[in-house]
């Protein structure tokens, strides 16, 4: 038998959230003597208590803080679950693809007329997200596909396949003391001012964590044609070159990937015939 109702987890949910029974009960619109009858019910089922009450006061034990936790992500895959199923059985689905604007290693024109090709192939409508907000568009239902850069981009709950790997090259004022330097060791740059990108906890390169927060390339190059920052990139996400600035091969810094991902829970075919041609696209170029 089911320990849990999507129900009930959406009750408790909601109360664990409020830490109120009144505004829960409110929120779901349903009675509050109500919404405490399904809880307690919810706690003798599992055979442990959720939450702590009083007169003025509600709180999370151990237990509730973990139902918490893992019962949001089970009700988020019970809705991505659903518009899945919704979107499989309709036979005008379209597929949608989330990119970052030049975030494509010039491969997006490739894989789109490789994906066209396939007899089971469906419009594909272009999304563009942020320089870190593209794998959230996944994982809520916004979009079906992205092209996500590895390591940088958090792939938790995301299924990928890798379309290219390719090197990273540091980005210079033109009359910075390394410029004149062919390449570069990251111990060179030590020192340096480097930028922090808004959602991203490891870039792989030496950081003071004194550097300005950014949130996109376009923001980026300004700060480093003024010489506040200088920058460790994918070799694509510098293209085209801006001529104020100078791009040397930083020859130890961990390589990244662009990959095509998907949710993992997303077993559809249009899913897996899409990431199927974006690999023999990138294969071809």
């Amino acid at each position: 038998m089911t320990d849990l109702e999507t129900r009930e987890l959406t009750y408790f949910v909601a109360v664990a959230e409020e830490l109120h029974f009144g505004r829960a009960a409110l929120r779901l619109s349903i009675a509050q003597p109500a919404l405490s009858k399904a809880i307690r019910r919810v706690e003798t089922r599992l055979g442990v208590q959720l939450l702590v009450r009083t007169s003025r006061h509600v709180s999370l034990t151990p237990a509730g803080a973990a139902l918490l936790r893992h019962g949001r992500d089970a009700l988020d895959a019970v809705r991505v679950a659903a518009r899945a199923a919704r979107r499989a059985g309709d036979d005008q689905t379209r597929l949608r693809l989330v990119i970052k604007p030049g975030g494509d290693a010039s491969l997006l024109s490739g894989v789109l007329a490789a994906y066209a090709g396939r007899p089971d192939a469906r419009r594909v409508d272009i999304l563009f997200g942020g320089a870190t907000d593209r794998a959230d568009h996944v994982r809520d239902g916004r979009a079906d596909v992205a092209l996500l850069y590895a390591p940088f981009d958090d792939l938790t709950g995301l299924a990928h396949r890798t379309l290219c790997t390719e090197g990273r090259v540091a980005v210079l004022p033109r009359e910075h003391r390394l410029a004149a330097r062919a390449e570069l060791r990251l111990a060179d740059l030590a020192g340096e001012t480097l930028p922090r990108w808004k959602g991203v906890s490891w870039t792989g390169v030496p950081d003071d964590g004194s550097g300005p927060e950014i949130t996109d390339v376009p923001q980026l190059v300004q700060l480093v044609m003024v010489g506040r920052v200088v920058a460790v990139l994918p070799r694509s996400l510098v293209e085209p070159v801006h001529p104020q600035l100078v791009y040397r091969p930083v020859t130890d810094a961990a390589p990244s990937s662009l990959v095509v991902a998907w949710s993992r829970l997303d077993r559809r075919p249009l899913v897996a015939s899409f990431a199927d041609a974006a690999v023999t696209a990138a294969r071809r170029t």
